[in-house]
């Protein structure tokens, strides 16, 4: 048996010990609260934690040396904004210091006046409900209020860099190949039918790749917006629904979300894509050629461009 690792607590290096702590993956937040004054202020943070089911409470801390401690004091509200996978530029610029983070920034204000993101995780309105001094920092505790879950795929924070959450592939529960036993002409049958077969296909090739797109933080309507965008096979608004294969209410609302991010406008009845927005679609692009080219590796240059060619076919397109 290894023997514990002790340490003299007097003699702790601040730089490995901080390296040491990276090893605990965290999510990203960014905690808002605006005090009677109407100063509004906002600051990265990883020490969010949960303290509490009933009552509800939350807790993280503060560096005492914060300029925005003062106005976390004051406020009687403050809010946990979980970030999601897109909200990494976000994440940088309230890490910042002397500039105004919320000049140009989405948000909402809650209850106690606390600014509430947009597009976040998930979102936690919070009463002040303790302050605790805790070494160099002081250890705020929050009784939730109000919450808002959005489901969108978090920001992860680990060894001193951004990352992203996918399952992890020993719990990737796949279908078993076997059918029931439905006889052997059957069983042929359908392991014959186009139909079936890509259904099925989709559906295998699905369970690897949403993942990989959700980690951005972004929902899938919104990702394949910004791809159809990006590809420019939409020639009009009316075909979008057709394209990323979604209602055409959804299809505005992921539009309006965009919008709000600075991803594309709209223009002449129909929607364009932003300079930031190209380069979130590049980006897509990547992440949805790298899983093909996955997919396809064992396959020869003339079978792929022959079933790619089937696929476009079958899907009605020259």
């Amino acid at each position: 048996m290894n023997a514990l690792h002790t340490i003299d607590t007097v003699k702790v290096d601040p730089m490995k010990f901080r390296r040491a702590l990276g090893n605990f993956a965290t999510g990203v937040t960014i905690m808002t609260a605006q005090n009677e004054h109407g100063e509004k202020v906002g600051v990265t943070a990883n020490s969010f934690n949960s303290v509490s089911l009933d009552p509800a409470l939350i807790l993280w801390s503060i560096d005492k040396n914060s300029s925005s401690f003062h106005v976390f004091e004051q406020a009687t509200h403050f809010a946990v904004n979980i970030l999601s996978g897109s909200q990494i530029e976000l994440s940088n610029k309230f890490s910042r210091r002397n500039i105004d983070k919320y000049e140009g920034t989405s948000f909402q204000e809650g209850v106690g006046l606390a600014p509430v993101l947009d597009h976040c995780s998930a979102v936690f309105e919070c009463e002040r409900h303790q302050i605790i001094e805790g070494g160099d920092h002081w250890i705020i505790i929050g009784k939730v209020v109000n919450f808002h879950d959005e489901g969108r795929s978090p920001l992860v924070y680990h060894q001193g860099a951004y990352s992203g959450v996918t399952p992890h592939p020993l719990l990737q529960v796949r279908e078993s190949a076997e059918v029931e036993d439905v006889g052997a002409m059957h069983q042929g049958h359908l392991h014959g039918n186009v139909c079936y077969l890509m259904s099925r296909a989709f559906k295998f090739y699905q369970n690897d790749y949403i993942p990989k797109q959700l980690v951005t933080g972004f929902r899938t309507s919104e990702a394949r917006l910004l791809l159809v965008l990006g590809s420019g096979t939409a020639s009009s608004k009316a075909d979008l629904p057709r394209d990323i294969a979604m209602p055409m209410q959804e299809v505005e609302q992921s539009a309006a979300i965009l919008e709000k991010d600075g991803l594309l406008i709209e223009t002449n009845g129909f929607y364009k894509l932003t300079e930031k927005g190209k380069k979130t679609a590049h980006y897509l692009f990547d992440i949805a050629d790298s899983h093909q080219n996955e997919v396809l590796n064992k396959y020869s240059d003339s079978e792929k461009d022959s079933f790619i060619k089937i696929l476009r076919d079958i899907a009605g397109i020259a």
